[in-house]
């Protein structure tokens, strides 16, 4: 594979608003051909979807509730999203999953959200992007007892510990890579050369958690490049190889989405 996909990118928020189609030029530009879209909530879908009519080609959105938007409303929430699901393909049943990092109130909701959902899933056979921020091992545990052999998916910016990636590996997930490998902190520089490259998958979350050196600034998808030379450099392998793995990974994923 010469190109690249990011499977994890908010490219229809206001972030973007003044200059999407740059964002999408310099993404062509850098080998980037496909972007995997996460839904939030009601709010962000009509945005999500318009930047899939104006980039049929590049642009894939997905549908799903975002944990962190799992609220005492959460089953009107839920109502909508099982409608679009029910009215066309979708590349992924996402972003969804549990937060404790926020709000821990509603932590009963976001499970039972995630259980409905993944649920969903299993009805439309597609796999599901998960969220998991402070809470990797609770979201691991969950996934491991719906795992019945239906069940694909990504662990969404990952920045775990050997054993969760085995876990990880041992449900038949994948993980998602993004800026958090350039942190200095980041912890994965010991971790990722102990993984074969075909648990990953690469993204970027735009427009957060940019790579270093844009840390701290709007990320976009064109920094993949830059996700991938840190991760060439420290599993020591070609450049070329991260990206051909990576994608073929990500289209295996999603079914080989046109």
């Amino acid at each position: 594979m010469d190109y690249y996909i990011d499977t994890h990118a908010h490219i229809y928020s206001d972030e973007f608003k003044t200059d999407l189609s740059d964002i999408i030029r310099r993404a062509g530009d850098e080998g980037i051909q496909k972007v995997f879209m996460p839904n939030v909530d009601h709010v962000s879908i009509d945005s999500m979807l318009e930047v899939e009519h104006r980039w049929p080609k590049q642009c894939h959105p997905m549908m799903g509730l975002h944990p962190c938007s799992v609220k005492k409303d959460f089953e009107r929430e839920l109502y909508i999203v099982e409608d679009w699901l029910s009215r066309r393909k979708f590349a992924a049943v996402g972003e969804i999953g549990t937060d404790l990092y926020w709000d821990k109130s509603f932590w009963d909701q976001q499970v039972e959200a995630l259980n409905i959902q993944v649920a969903w899933a299993k009805k439309y056979q597609l796999p599901i992007v998960l969220h998991c921020r402070e809470s990797l091992d609770q979201t691991i545990e969950i996934i491991e007892k719906l795992q019945d052999g239906k069940l694909t998916g990504i662990f969404h910016c990952f920045s775990g510990t050997a054993e969760q990636a085995n876990r990880i590996t041992n449900l038949g997930f994948l993980m998602g890579i993004g800026g958090v490998v350039t942190f200095k902190n980041g912890g994965l520089d010991k971790l990722l050369p102990e993984i074969d490259l075909k648990h990953i998958v690469l993204e970027t979350d735009s427009p957060y958690l940019a790579p270093v050196p844009h840390r701290g600034k709007r990320n976009e998808p064109a920094y993949i490049t830059i996700i991938t030379s840190k991760i060439a450099e420290l599993v020591k392998r070609p450049i070329e190889e991260i990206r051909t793995v990576t994608t073929q990974n990500a289209l295996t994923l999603f079914n080989n989405i046109d």
